[in-house]
């Protein structure tokens, strides 16, 4: 994958996906899959149920996930600040 170029190279990346700072990236911070999933099943449910798709508001997600991969950021020589970590929902060390 690309974090294994970028962390070599010493380039911190950003990603909008949780697995994808699992998998090595430095910080990603985006909507949770699962919420949006169950989310969704209410839409299918709603269509199923005869509702036109057209009626059905646009709908943001509530809640982002910001995880940081301290082991990434170790070899980054990076130090993130304490009141960040506080902040993560998910820290990989």
């Amino acid at each position: 994958m690309i974090f294994g170029l970028a962390t070599p190279a010493k380039l911190p990346t950003v990603c909008p996906v949780g697995y994808f700072a699992k998998d090595g990236g430095l910080v990603s911070y985006g909507s949770n899959f699962s919420d949006l999933f169950r989310e969704a099943a209410t839409y299918v449910d709603r269509i199923l149920k005869g509702e036109k798709p057209s009626n059905l508001p646009v709908q943001d997600p509530t809640k982002y996930d910001l995880v940081i991969n301290l082991k990434t950021a170790k070899e980054l020589g990076l130090n993130v600040p304490l009141h960040l970590q506080q902040l993560a929902d998910e820290l990989i060390e």
